[in-house]
């Protein structure tokens, strides 16, 4: 077995700490990365303090890794010792349901392994996520990196990336289509980046003044104050598609009435509070309302690569492991540009 080090909790309660742990030894198929960096995601503060009910302890959490190859299995042959990989939110899947078979991992319909919190029926513990120093899996739950881009850069786009993609293709982002963008933070500002790389014409909507200027930055070409009754209704019936990013309750029918005619409002933020909104709102055009959960593998390896072609990463500030609980209170309040990551380096200085 494979000795390892991170940062868990042990309840809802307990900030995360150090924390011995043991990986399963490389197998034929398998590859074990040296983490670099992991990016911190809000689903890491959901998942620590089981505020989505579901956590098992301990948790060390993570699911934005990127780092070296150290080591292959006999069978591998998409990476050797040295190359660079990247591990997202699955680490496995039945591989036999259609959803596998179509690429779509994450909606596995035997249930798909998760980067951390799901059971390890090998290890018989949860899985233990990238706040850590080292990870073993198969290779085809590992995801080459071009290696052009910035590397602690990299690896917010195998959450807060993908899970912006994977709408964005589903629904045909594109030139002459025009994608609506609410909030403006991890995930938002992937979104406008990747909509702009593929041609859409981008807004964003914000409740902050402050945000304008950046979201231009970003990709949009134009920024929507949506608490102003006025400039929501200069928006009404134009939009083609609409990717809300917020992971806390809000309203949400005055953005249905941005939407074209068969429109789609897709939720990838993931608030623990039912949303309300009147069916009217849909019928009455013909909207769709809709959620996507992260993306597959394929269309994962899709997105790295033309973030590689189009120099696309994440904006990040970097942090000390030890300074994890400061960054999930900051990440509460918005304030962080737009996704920090973890320098694992520094685990050793915090054990």
């Amino acid at each position: 077995m494979l000795e390892c080090r991170g940062y868990a909790a042990q309840s809802a309660n307990d900030s995360l700490k150090p924390f011995s742990f043991k990986r399963r030894d490389v197998g034929p198929k398998d590859v074990r990365i040296a983490i670099a960096y992991c990016g911190v995601c809000h689903s890491d503060l959901h998942m620590a303090r089981n505020e989505w009910r579901s956590t098992i302890y301990p948790c060390v959490p993570g699911h934005e890794i990127v780092g070296e190859v150290v080591e292959v299995g006999s069978a591998v042959t998409r990476f050797k010792k040295g190359d660079l990989a990247g591990v997202g939110c699955l680490v496995d899947s039945c591989g036999h349901c259609q959803s596998c078979q179509e690429g779509l991992e994450q909606y596995c319909e035997t249930g798909s392994t998760m980067t951390y919190g799901s059971d390890d029926p090998e290890m018989g513990t949860p899985t233990f996520g990238g706040y850590s120093d080292a990870i073993v899996v198969t290779e085809k739950f590992a995801l080459n990196i071009p290696k052009n881009l910035d590397l602690a850069a990299v690896a917010p786009l195998l959450c807060a990336g993908i899970t912006t993609w994977s709408p964005l293709r589903h629904w045909k982002a594109g030139p002459g289509t025009r994608v609506g963008v609410i909030g403006l933070g991890g995930l938002g500002h992937m979104a406008l980046k990747l909509g702009r790389a593929l041609g859409a014409e981008m807004t964003l909507f914000t409740t902050s003044q402050g945000k304008v200027e950046d979201a231009k930055r970003l990709g949009a070409h134009h920024v929507v104050m949506s608490k102003d009754k006025g400039e929501m209704a200069q928006c009404a019936g134009k939009l083609d598609l609409i990717i809300d990013t917020v992971a806390v309750k809000h309203p949400v029918a005055p953005y249905l009435e941005t939407l074209k005619r068969e429109g789609v409002f897709v939720f990838v933020g993931l608030p623990e509070d039912p949303l309300g909104f009147m069916p009217m709102d849909l019928a009455s055009k013909r909207r769709s309302m809709s959620g996507s959960f992260i993306g597959g593998i394929p269309e994962t390896q899709e997105m790295l690569d033309f973030c590689g072609k189009h120099g696309i990463t994440s904006d990040i500030e970097m942090i000390a492991i030890k300074d994890i609980e400061n960054a999930y209170e900051r990440m509460q309040k918005s304030d962080v540009k737009y996704r920090f990551v973890i320098d694992l380096k520094t685990l050793e200085e915090a054990a």
